[in-house]
């Protein structure tokens, strides 16, 4: 899936509080890993996080190559807005 950097640092800002803990427990990971999915540039030995982001407008285009984190994040937001 394609989505710009831009777009995806927006989802990452609208997260509820303690949703990166959430996803990387739920999805068994890494709370860093999840920032790096999100745009952070931490990675550690093993973190691999399945993004590759092109140059473009928008702060360029990233590659997911899975799309659990993401979509895990969209849930949430919608939760977090219906209450």
């Amino acid at each position: 899936m394609n989505i710009t950097f831009n777009a995806l640092r927006e989802i990452k800002h609208r997260l509820p509080t303690g949703s990166i803990s959430f996803i990387a427990k739920k999805l068994n990971t890494t709370e860093q890993a999840v920032r790096n999915y999100f745009g952070a540039t931490k990675y550690e030995d093993g973190n691999y996080i399945g993004i590759h982001i092109e140059p473009g407008p928008e702060g360029g285009i990233v590659c997911l190559e899975d799309t659990a984190i993401l979509e895990l994040a969209q849930q949430l937001i919608a939760h977090a807005t219906r209450n």
